[in-house]
């Protein structure tokens, strides 16, 4: 059983003779040359191999694995149920000229060293290479290091460790998990309902929170309410106040009725001033990134989607050349559930904020609290060199690189900053028994808001005395009505499904775009709607596998899993605790899911091809028109959704939605391809006054449109769109 506790393993690959010409010729190709006598590191990635050999000097040779040579076969479970779940591994298909190469360079090598990445996955890299390689895993040649700078590397190199098999054991123990929950129930999926369906660990849960936010904004009620927003005036200074109460009580206003109670009560427009409360406040700097945090704020803030945060931020801890101080890894590793900080990162930050900000910016020597439940495995997402700012270095950087690494940076330095200090202020405003407040603040010290401004303008009022008068400018009553709960975006489901202790931080990416590559959700102005074949499958695995769906079960799955990866509990213990009730929820299901057949939509023209009747399908990739006539007609047409604009290119055809191959939408002619007409905005039908050119509506920063001339050298533009 290739569990990690096994000091060697063989591999189990087997190559016909045909795939083995084809791979001896591609070894051959790229085969390099093999240096005797020199030390051997292994790393995942080729974009920071040369970098670290460099850092390491001429007695080593730094070589990539290109992530996992080995995993799970495709094409069934590969896990050994019957045989304490052993998981059957092979050598990845297309990795044979690769292998083979590493173990020449092995057997060539005075040592060999593994530094692949410094989480779970990257121990379990390490140890498939030990067992390709035939290397002792009580051999103490683990290097793990945090960040891709010369002293990090070379510290690492001067401790390392032998494998951790509980790293190992622990992310075996997901991996089967995973294929046990996937490959057991995406074959019911595809029996019962439709052929490309999926389930799993985390992406169940996420479909599930989607579908119960759904189902909660359907169920809505509104309720009204009604605000009552006065401008006041002392002196000759303007102020703002709220309704609070009458007669010493908070007071809801629910209707018309009460607000004319409240106003009939008013006679003059003079108020008293009943009550002055002036406070000192303090807020404190937000603790640096995690992923989850980091996901968040990319979204947020600069409008990355969860896998552009991971790419660019894998480039940025990969490394780039920064001119004549070399290659450079940028950020610490982003994969964290950490807010810990080294006291090296902390002491190198206290020196920066002193001489840019001064001493008394700086909380030197604090100690940051982690969150529950975080494996501190290694530190929170902060830059590998404090002083490289992003001012200094964004020559070498692209717009994205910068954009991330900026928000990076300004966390981290502003998590080392004294809090903020505010004044502020509260007023009680009262005119037979009806109260009003306002409330007020100014900054007193700004601290890491030098830095990180996160907060709303001042809003400081006219310095006021109890027994004071004040004059009402205006009373502005008006209606409201209470709003559903907002659909979940890609931040805010992270966010939540962290809070509920479901998934780690390298899942979250996969999962979003998993549940979104199935067609179980999609993204509408950024926030996810479940699609009907999200919700049979969701309804399915809510009513047979319970579990999988209970957001409780599945975080203390995680706490097991943990408790794997420190040593105690057996992985297979937490397998088998899990499987065995499992496997009574999967014969229920065969025997009582009955076959649900999606049925076709009428389109309601006929088809062109042979004249049936043509249909609404379901497919992988949403709805489309089909012939009825299938299998003897195989026409299809993409639906599409007009915009009520004709094409300003040709002005025939109209302008319809399109989307790319990345799911991005654009506009483009219905007479393509005879009318090659396309607008990533959306053409309103109008022209410039200015310059003749079709306008289009574009989104505007902050929120809302704007409607402005599709001629980038043209200023026109009209008022902003809410």
């Amino acid at each position: 059983m290739p569990t990690a506790t096994k000091t060697k393993a063989k591999t189990t690959t087997k190559t016909t003779t045909k795939a083995k010409s084809k791979t001896a010729t591609k070894t051959k190709k790229k085969a390099t040359k093999i240096v005797k006598g020199k030390n051997l590191v292994i790393v995942e990635s080729p974009a920071k191999a040369k970098t670290i050999e460099k850092y390491l000097g001429r007695n080593y040779k730094v070589v990539a694995s290109v992530g996992h040579i080995r995993d799970l076969k495709k094409s069934s479970m590969s896990v050994d149920i019957e045989n304490n779940y052993e998981p059957q591994y092979i050598n990845i298909r297309g990795k044979a000229p690769l292998i083979n190469n590493l173990k020449k360079e092995a057997k060539a090598a005075k040592a060999v060293y593994l530094a692949s990445d410094p989480d779970r996955e990257g121990e379990a890299i390490s140890w498939h290479l030990a067992h390709i390689l035939d290397l002792d895993l009580k051999e103490k040649n683990r290097v793990v290091f945090n960040e891709i700078t010369k002293d990090a590397v070379k510290d690492a190199f001067k401790s390392p460790r032998s494998i951790d098999v509980d790293l190992v054991d622990a992310q075996q123990a997901r991996r089967v998990l995973d294929r046990l929950v996937g490959y057991s129930i995406s074959p019911i999926l595809w029996k019962k309902v439709k052929k490309g369906l999926s389930a799993g660990r985390v992406q169940s849960i996420a479909l599930k929170l989607i579908i119960d936010r759904e189902n909660e904004i359907n169920a809505f009620v509104p309720e009204e309410y009604w605000s009552i927003d006065g401008d006041f005036k002392k002196g000759t200074k303007k102020f703002k106040a709220n309704f609070w109460g009458v007669d010493g009580k908070k007071k809801a206003l629910a209707n018309n009725e009460d607000v004319l109670t409240v106003m009939e009560r008013l006679s003059s427009d003079e108020f008293n001033v009943d009550k002055v409360e002036k406070k000192e406040r303090k807020r404190n700097a937000p603790m640096p990134y995690t992923t989850s945090t980091m996901q968040q704020d990319a979204a947020n803030k600069i409008n990355f989607r969860t896998r552009k945060t991971m790419m660019v931020a894998q480039q940025l801890y990969e490394g780039l050349t920064l001119g004549a101080q070399g290659h450079q890894g940028l950020i610490t590793y982003m994969r964290t559930d950490s807010t810990r900080i080294s006291p090296v990162a902390q002491g190198a930050a206290a020196s920066l904020i002193t001489e840019k900000f001064g001493a008394k910016y700086s909380k030197h020597g604090s100690k940051v609290k982690n969150a529950a439940g975080a494996q501190d495995a290694h530190e929170a997402i902060r830059p590998s060199n404090v002083f490289n700012t992003p001012e200094s270095i964004a020559k070498y950087l692209d717009k994205d690189q910068l954009k991330l690494y900026t928000l990076i940076w300004n966390r981290f330095v502003a998590s080392q900053m004294t809090p903020a200090v505010f004044d502020t202020m509260k007023v009680n405003l009262s005119q037979n028994g009806v109260i009003f407040v306002a409330n007020g603040s100014q900054i007193k010290f700004d601290g890491y808001l030098a830095v990180y401004n996160d907060t709303d303008k001042n809003t400081m009022l006219p310095d006021m005395e109890v027994g004071d008068t004040v004059k009402k400018a205006a009373l502005k009553p008006e209606q409201h009505f209470t709003q559903p709960p907002a659909r979940y975006s890609e931040a805010t489901l992270i966010k939540t499904l962290e809070e509920n202790g479901v998934g780690r931080p390298s899942t979250y990416a996969p999962t979003l775009e998993t549940i979104q590559r199935r067609y179980y959700v999609r993204l509408a102005a950024k926030r996810f709607e479940p699609t009907e074949l999200g919700e049979i499958v969701n309804k399915l695995i809510v009513e047979f596998f319970p579990n999988i769906v209970n957001t409780e079960f599945t975080a203390e799955m995680e706490k097991d899993l943990d408790a794997v990866e420190d040593g105690k509990r057996r992985w297979v213990e937490v397998v088998d605790q899990f499987y065995k009730p499992f496997e009574k929820e999967l014969v229920k299901a065969e025997d009582e899911i009955e076959k649900i057949q999606i049925k076709d939509e009428p389109a309601g023209f006929d088809c062109d091809v042979c004249g049936h009747p043509m249909v609404i399908k379901l497919g992988r990739f949403g709805k489309f028109y089909a012939c009825s006539n299938f299998p003897e007609c195989h026409n299809t047409k993409a639906i599409v959704k007009e915009i009520g604009v004709t094409c300003p290119t040709c002005g025939e055809g109209q302008i319809i939605e399109r989307k790319t191959k990345k799911n991005r939408l654009f506009y483009g002619c219905s007479r393509y391809p005879e009318c090659d007409f396309t607008s990533w905005d959306k053409p309103v039908g109008r022209t410039c006054p200015k310059s003749g050119h079709f306008l289009v509506e574009k989104k505007v920063r902050g929120g809302g449109k704007q409607v402005v001339c599709s001629d980038a050298e043209c200023d026109y533009q009209e008022e902003k769109i809410k």
